[in-house]
């Protein structure tokens, strides 16, 4: 048995990650990193999807093939991309047209989001003296993700596992 805290959940998690990109790897176009397809797909988009009541009830009460042929799938999916789209650009919006909201949104990274303090372990200084910015980056998703998939564990895992 893994002690708390151990790598165990860390690789796994990484290994459920890995294979979301590999699936949605080449779908987009443009200069997208790895980082920006997850949260899209696994963050953005599952949490929409986890929104719509219709199908996180259907996901917890059929098996992946019948939740996978869902008429309703299809459309949620569509809603989930368009509301997703609205908000973000609505967000981004005030963001770039407000400093006070950009001074909120650097308050938040300080305070509640904890950024620094909480991986400052992963941004320690390597040998030469630099910050590994892309294991910073790797541990934030790890965390993101995570707090995500705790969030309705059985529906999550249908929906993930619908594209499997």
């Amino acid at each position: 048995m893994d002690a708390v805290g151990s790598g165990a959940v860390q690789e796994k998690e990484k290994a459920f990650l890995d294979e979301i990109l590999q699936k949605v790897n080449g779908l987009f176009d443009g200069e997208l990193t790895d980082d920006d397809q997850l949260v899209y797909v696994n963050g953005v988009l599952k949490g929409k999807l986890l929104e719509n009541e219709t199908l996180v009830q259907q996901a917890m009460s059929n098996s992946k093939q019948q939740f996978a042929n869902s008429p309703d799938l299809g459309e949620a999916l569509l809603h989930a991309i368009m509301d997703a789209f609205e908000a973000h650009n609505a967000m981004s919006a005030q963001a770039l047209g407000s400093p006070s909201v950009r001074e909120g949104l650097r308050i938040s990274c300080l305070g509640p989001l904890n950024f620094m303090k909480r991986y400052e372990h992963v941004l320690a200084v390597d040998r030469r003296g630099q910050r590994s910015a892309a294991r910073g980056r790797n541990a934030c998703l790890l965390f993101y993700h995570s707090r995500r998939a705790e969030a309705s564990h059985t529906a999550a895992h249908r929906l993930h596992a619908v594209h499997g």
